[in-house]
């Protein structure tokens, strides 16, 4: 039987001593203190086996160890240092530095993450992501608990084209794999503070405590505060703030000389205000006047100078998150055995301004509120022969999940909704105005209305997959792989009686009083606000739905080495996403998302050049993309509703990676991605035909990255990264307008290019004991709209816009034990 040696045992600590420079090429490149100091003559010549380990990260994206270099797929490595340089706190604050990769998380708890021009854009329950993300080969279920802080982070694998065979389901456009670190056999402890402006401070530590010989712990935690970059006009309130803390403890135990354990605990509790939602329509300051209807668009204000001005009552976004994992593996003579189980909770609650104003004629908050748990259990078998590497496995997926969609506004709004939408004048405010002038103490203003669907979705999914590398030769390799998924889902709506306390209570005293009775015709205006005005399918009436896809997910790859530095690929791959339901569209069901995808790339390394090349081109298409759109055609009867529609697309792009180390104190990196995206099929809810029109994806996007490190500075390093990013204007189309993605007005620019400049210059004492850095995010202040939202535009004639945060600097100061 073979003898499986402890991780990090001083074999493998002297190897990954040998292989760190590898991180040097990454786009922010390697701790200093994994590279010896070169004598001086040294340094402009190049260094042939330093190239080689250009690509020498290790990576799971195959379910297996591999190196990078090695794997037949595209995929892009985000380091711990790359973290650390840019100061990021999650993946959100980085996406730009990753072509091809867009991760909205304006709210934290409803991101949205799209890789080749391929997201899912609702966050409801009833709808899975077309990208999967995995913490340590968990999947992250759900929205609100896909983008956690980074924590004690190893590196992120950004795994590009469908990954359904090894990754599952939901991983139609691509895969996000997070991996974190374990525990180690050596003491270690680490501190971080960075303070910055908008009163930003953050921290992080963490110690590794070996226990004995087969057990060690690793605790770790940060928290991190800001006050804010945008302040509401009227009552001073900061928005954009920071407020989020989490913790991570891992128990690594050597049962056996070939049975390991980790136990791993995740505890994050985030507390913030809501989105800044800012109005474009110019008001005053009597809350009481009522927009124009409709809206003018040349009388847009711009809102990256725009005051903001937000009244949600309530208003917050807030989350607290658990989650625990067991990895058992085990070493056979042939192979490997690994159990992985893991269960996730968390609950998250999201209010916000949707108007734009504090105007309580047009008031709208929308609330999110979600509670979900879930539960995962795979058995992997892997090993390797003399013909092939194979692994293959079993899983089992169960989520309960339980929603509630609120909209709420005051009777004044219902009283604007009814004038600029059912066109019967404000019959609200003018029965209130006629008791006042009677002498009446009655009104009918003011009062919150309140109207909710609740949802409950109970899901399963079991797995088996296999996935094989033949070894046709030296040169040659051939992948087989296959993976069966069959989802169960139990769905329902709940829509809720609307609920009006306040008013409700008006209304029955004034029939007790003989009111009504005397004046038929208030009594006739009134009856029309006796139900649901927002929400009106199957109100009190439960809904249910059971349905049962099932799906393969093949995929071949051939993979043929020119050289040992130079290896070609091609692959067809299939993905797969499992069909759902439109949280707020009672009784809606979609069909799975399936796609087809081709590639073929190179990946090469050039060892008298210290320089590394990969690049692939590919072609997919994508049946059936549920997307979120606004349908306007609801505004008949009240508030617009964000619909789920149904579409086919096809893309054809291509992808560059260039590492260069000229000499060794000078890294130089680029990432560029080209796509072409398109509808082939495709109907608006707006009634615009979008077949063969742009689907709104730029067509380009790249990012590069320089690092130069001075020697002997202080008795340490000094090191100055610059790093850039660029992504194109976005393409419209015949729904763009509606969508608030493209120009919609002429006093400001939505959907163009943007540009990103991050810099740092960072010290570090020998050995990296110490180290003090200054750094600025969005270096030129480079300012951007996000998007324009027409939720209440067809209503109450209030569009509002989000915008980027501005320039973030900052100090910090380290240190390692």
């Amino acid at each position: 039987m073979s003898i499986r040696p402890r991780p990090l045992s001083v074999s493998l600590r002297q190897l990954l001593g040998g292989t760190a420079l590898l991180l040097c090429v990454q786009p922010a490149f390697a701790d200093d203190q994994t590279q010896s100091t070169p004598p001086a003559n040294q340094n402009d010549s190049a260094d042939p086996a330093k190239a080689k380990l250009l690509g020498n990260i290790t990576v799971t994206a195959q379910s297996r160890n591999q190196e990078m270099q090695s794997v037949p797929i595209p995929l892009q490595i985000i380091t711990a240092k790359q973290v650390d340089t840019l100061a990021a706190t999650d993946l959100s604050k980085m996406d730009l530095f990753v072509p091809g990769l867009v991760v909205s998380a304006e709210q934290p708890t409803q991101p949205n993450y799209q890789l080749r021009g391929i997201s899912t854009s609702d966050f409801g329950v009833g709808t899975e992501p077309a990208v999967g993300v995995y913490i340590n080969g968990v999947y992250a279920a759900r929205s609100g608990g896909a983008l956690l802080a980074f924590n004690d982070l190893q590196r992120v694998e950004v795994l590009k084209g469908p990954q359904g065979t090894l990754f599952g389901r939901n991983a139609a456009a691509g895969a996000i794999s997070i991996v974190t670190n374990e525990p180690t056999d050596r003491f270690e402890g680490k501190a971080r503070l960075r303070v910055g402006n908008y009163g930003k401070v953050y921290g992080d530590a963490l110690i590794n405590l070996p226990i004995n010989q087969d057990m060690a712990l690793r605790v770790s935690a940060y928290d991190n505060q800001s006050d804010g970059w945008i302040k509401d006009a009227a009552t001073g309130k900061r928005y954009g703030e920071d407020n989020d803390w989490g913790t991570r403890a891992v128990f690594r135990w050597n049962i056996t000389p070939d049975t390991r354990m980790l136990l791993s605990w995740d505890h994050e509790k985030l507390n913030q205000p809501p989105h800044p939602a800012i109005g474009l329509i110019p008001l005053s300051n009597d809350t009481n006047q009522r927009p124009p209807f409709p809206p003018d668009p040349t009388t847009y204000l711009n809102p990256l100078h725009a005051p903001l001005y937000n009244d949600a009552v309530g208003g917050r976004e807030s989350r607290t998150f658990d989650g625990v994992t067991l990895s058992l593996d085990h070493s056979f003579s042939w192979g490997s055995l690994v159990s992985t189980t893991a269960w996730r909770g968390f609950d998250t609650f999201n209010r916000g301004d949707y108007d734009g104003t504090n105007h309580i004629v047009s008031y709208l908050d929308t609330t999110n509120i979600e509670h979900n748990n879930s539960w995962y259990q795979e058995f992997k078998l892997s090993g390797t022969t003399g013909i092939a590497d194979w692994v293959g496995g079993i899983s089992y997926y169960q989520e309960q999940a339980r929603q509630t969609s609120q909209t709420n506004i005051f009777t004044d709004s219902l009283d604007t909704l009814a004038n600029n939408v059912m066109h019967v004048g404000t019959p609200l405010t003018d029965i209130s105005n006629t008791f006042a002038g009677m002498g009446l103490p009655y009104t009918l203003l003011g009062d919150p209305w309140h109207e909710a669907i609740s949802n409950v979705g109970k899901f399963k999914a079991y797995a088996a997959f296999g996935d094989v590398i033949w070894h046709i030769n030296d040169r040659l390799n051939v992948t087989t792989g296959i993976r069966y998924t069959r989802d169960q889902k139990t769905f329902s709506w709940y829509n809720m009686p609307r609920s009006a306390p306040q008013f409700d209570s008006t209304v029955q005293a004034l029939d007790q009083a003989g009111i009504l009775a005397a004046f038929p015709e208030i009594q006739m205006a009134l009856a029309s606000f006796g139900n649901n005005i927002i929400f009106t399918d199957a109100v009190g009436i439960p809904v249910r739905f059971k349905n049962t896809w099932n799906n393969l997910s093949p995929r071949v790859v051939v993979d043929y080495k020119f050289t040992p530095d130079v290896m070609g690929y091609a692959s067809v791959t299939k993905g797969y996403k499992a069909g759902g339901y439109n949280s707020v569209q009672v009784g809606s069901r979609f069909a799975p998302e399936k796609v087809i995808n081709y590639e073929a790339g190179l990946k090469t390394t050039f060892p008298e050049h210290n320089l590394l090349l990969n690049g692939s081109v590919y072609y997919y298409r994508y049946d059936n993309k549920q997307s979120l759109t606004l349908d306007p055609n609801s505004a008949g009867s009240g508030v617009p509703r964000y619909l789920v529609n149904s579409t086919n697309q096809e893309a054809k792009g291509l992808e560059l990676e260039a590492q260069w180390q000229p000499i060794t104190d000078l890294r130089l990196n680029f990432t560029g991605a080209y796509i072409d995206a398109t509808y082939r099929k495709a109907m608006a809810d707006s009634g615009a035909d979008l077949t063969g029109q742009p689907t709104g994806e730029p067509r380009f996007s790249y990012t590069a990255g320089l690092a130069y490190t001075v020697r002997n500075v202080a008795n340490g390093s000094l090191e100055f990264d610059l790093n850039y990013a660029y992504r194109g204007p976005t393409r419209c189309n015949n729904d763009s307008l509606l969508q608030g993605t493209c120009q919609i007005s002429p006093n400001f620019k939505i959907g163009e290019s943007q540009q990103r400049t991050d810099a740092r210059i960072d010290w570090r004492s020998a050995g990296d004991r110490w180290g003090v850095a200054l750094f600025a995010s969005n270096l030129f202040n480079n300012r951007y709209v996000r998007g324009v939202d027409n939720i209440s535009t067809t209503v109450f004639g209030t569009p509002y816009a989000s915008v980027t945060p501005p320039r973030m600097w900052g100090v910090e100061l380290r240190a390692k034990f």
